[in-house]
């Protein structure tokens, strides 16, 4: 009999399954788009609900495309946007409010007061290996304990559960109100600010400090290990639950970079490269994060150095639908392929503030270099160049912070079918860019650890065996060009900077 592990794979903008089979080959897919909820300047939500309905219709259409029933999957893994939020009441299953979204920035001024105690920035650093930052999971269980009517008492009496997007469909799956499991893995406890990534254990003191009861916490588990089993009827009912991780260390997964050294970047809504740094927690001193990569089972946490970037794929996006400079996201290439170069025009999209290796919440975005003769085309390719230019920053801050010069670069995501985007890459980093043969790696890499939960695949080895090369671009661009590019780039940023103060938000 045939057998299959399916994914569930719960991101910014829709929620996927995806049925794979022993050679990783996607078999089907289902996908469901969810509404974007833009409250006011700065603040994102999705709703958890429409989120967890999205999530029982994907998986039924993946099946029935499949031909599948549930008794031919082995296990399901999920993999979620990572630092989004959700605060829901552990007796009725109801969210007290909407899931605040990892892009969010409501919560500037909670990070500014926690970070007045002392410390700035790097308060929390030394333990949690993030800086203190709207990006992360605590600020915003602390915002809705403080704003919505009630939650504060209820949190106290110990009525309300928090959870990142995985700790919510585990829940919801195992049996929500009645018996669901509490459950959160490493890689997504590592973006909440509250979790010790040398310990791997919630650290009260800044659950305290950030006014988070510890009854609300989910317990911390593996990546790799049975959690519990579907009780839905007729959704999964009895399939193993073996596998989660948050989406960036799921796509390092499914790129098997599983040995000290090797790095992967996901082009998506935005863009994150991780370093697998081994067993050894490596600090930054260059704006990046120190987060967990994966946790088999019982076995020793491996590490990793993270540059995240907020605006990537989503300025795509915003350019074909608040803009309509575009009909579909992959017109953009086109369009950009229309000039030889930006015209001297450079985007720097800095709508949730900047990233790594930034971290400057005052930022906002800017288009400089602006002329007469800048048209459509040269925009076009200034919003493409951001994201290869904000790469080539992380990159340069992990150089630094591991002290190895990355050879090549795997990648994945969305945004890697478009070739004008990934040969200004090579260029623009001067190595080599790897795109491989399954480009799903997000899904897979979820997929593989629940597989090898439940030894549907035997070992990593066997999944890097697995592992293609599709596509290969080598720099060709000359060495001055490159770095006047660059240089350009880093004088945009600036005029980036300093934007945000008491009398803009």
């Amino acid at each position: 009999m045939s057998q299959y592990v399916a994914a569930i794979d719960q991101g910014t903008t829709s929620t996927r399954c995806m049925i794979f089979d022993h050679d990783g080959a996607v078999v089907s897919v289902g996908q469901k788009e969810h509404q974007q909820i833009f409250p006011r300047a700065g603040w994102v939500e999705h709703d958890a609900n429409e989120i967890w309905a999205n999530t029982r219709e994907v998986v039924g259409q993946a099946l029935a495309r499949a031909n599948v029933g549930t008794s031919d999957v082995v296990a399901v893994g999920i993999t979620n946007q990572r630092e989004t939020t959700v605060v829901w009441d552990r007796t009725t299953g109801q969210p007290v409010y909407n899931a605040i979204v990892w892009q969010d920035t409501r919560t500037t001024a909670i990070v500014e007061q926690l970070g007045a105690l002392g410390g700035g920035a790097d308060r929390y650093k030394d333990k949690v290996g993030l800086p203190l930052a709207t990006y992360f999971a605590g600020p915003k269980v602390r915002w809705i304990l403080d704003n919505v009517d009630g939650a504060r008492e209820r949190a106290d009496r110990g009525d309300l559960l928090m959870g990142t997007i995985d700790s919510w469909l585990i829940w919801n799956m195992t049996g929500g109100a009645d018996g669901g499991l509490h459950l959160t893995d490493v890689s997504n406890a590592s973006r909440t600010m509250l979790m010790d990534y040398r310990t791997l254990a919630w650290d009260a003191g800044i659950a305290e400090e950030m006014g988070i009861p510890t009854s609300m916490l989910p317990e911390i588990r593996s990546n790799s290990e049975e959690y519990g089993r579907g009780r839905k009827a007729g959704f999964l009912a009895g399939v193993p639950i073996a596998g989660s991780l948050g989406d960036q260390q799921a796509a390092t997964f499914g790129q098997v970079c599983f040995t000290k050294g090797m790095a992967k970047n996901t082009y998506g809504t935005g863009n994150f490269m991780l370093l697998n740094t081994g067993e050894e927690a490596v600090p930054s001193q260059n704006g990046l994060l120190t987060t967990l990569c994966y946790q088999l089972g019982d076995g020793k946490p491996m590490y990793a150095l993270e540059g995240s970037i907020a605006v990537t794929g989503s300025l795509v996006q915003w350019v074909r639908d608040s803009l309509g400079m575009i009909s579909s996201a992959p017109e953009i290439e086109d369009v950009a392929r229309s000039v030889e170069d930006n015209g001297g025009a450079y985007f720097v999209p800095a709508f949730s503030g900047l990233f790594a290796p930034h971290w400057r919440s005052d930022a906002r975005g800017a288009i400089v270099g602006l002329t007469r003769y800048v048209n459509k085309g040269h925009l076009a390719r200034a919003v493409l160049e951001a994201t290869a230019y904000q790469t080539r920053e992380v990159l340069d801050a992990m150089n630094a912070d591991s002290g190895v010069d990355l050879t090549e670069l795997r990648v994945d995501g969305g945004m890697v079918g478009n070739e004008l985007l990934m040969q200004f890459q090579a260029d623009l980093l001067d190595v080599p860019v790897i795109r491989p043969k399954i480009a799903e790696t997000t899904a897979l890499g979820a997929a593989y650890a629940a597989g090898l939960a439940v030894g549907f695949w035997s070992d990593l080895d066997e999944l890097t065996a697995k592992w293609a090369e599709d596509k290969r671009w080598e720099p060709q661009m000359p060495a001055d060009e490159r770095e006047r590019n660059y240089r350009n780039w880093q004088k945009a940023v600036t005029k980036s900077l300093d934007w945000v103060d008491e009398d803009v938000r």
